[in-house]
């Protein structure tokens, strides 16, 4: 009797970066405003995924692995340890949603921080989702390159009321 190897499922959140080689990896995050990048390099079966919090940082320091560059830096960087070569990396990247309606446009300017960057590099884009207003769950198999995404739809986030104004007291409350 055949039986199938036991599925390994590792979990990035912001800043993370995993990489994987074998049929039973799975590497996995969830996304709102934030872009995961999955890179696969379709001769050597090697494949990562990183979590991008920011397109960019103060100081834009490239050492910071939450932030853009530095994120595409470490997986990058890590792949080609791990026997990957550049001129066989295809890309696919999720995210950028704007979960919460006028925040702000970080989402849109992290997608397309990811697009830019991987044009750049010249790293073939094969798929895409990005934008809306919903969050993402993504699974990426890092051997083949397959990815599954799943749509979060999340409810609108109530604004914050102001509490109404206490007449002045020369009290301290302590809570």
């Amino acid at each position: 009797m055949l039986t199938e190897p036991s599925r390994t499922n590792t979990y990035i959140a912001q800043g993370e970066c995993a990489l994987g080689s074998r049929p039973e990896e799975i590497i996995s995050t969830t996304l709102g405003s934030c872009v995961a990048v999955c890179l696969w390099d379709r001769h050597n079966r090697i494949g990562g995924m990183n979590h991008i919090l920011l397109p960019d940082g103060p100081g834009l320091d490239i050492r910071t692995q939450s932030v853009g560059a530095g994120a595409m830096e470490l997986l990058i960087n890590g792949l080609l340890k791990a026997g990957a070569h550049k001129t066989f990396l295809d890309a696919k990247f999720f995210g950028g949603s704007a979960v919460v309606a006028g925040l702000s446009n970080i989402g849109k300017r992290n997608a397309e921080f990811a697009a830019n960057f991987l044009e750049s590099e010249n790293i073939p884009v094969l798929s895409s989702n990005v934008g809306g207003s919903a969050a993402r769950r993504v699974q990426f198999w890092p051997e083949s390159g397959r990815v599954r995404l799943k749509l979060v739809e999340t409810e609108e986030v109530a604004p914050v009321k102001a509490a109404p104004a206490k007449p002045e007291s020369n009290d301290l409350e302590l809570f």
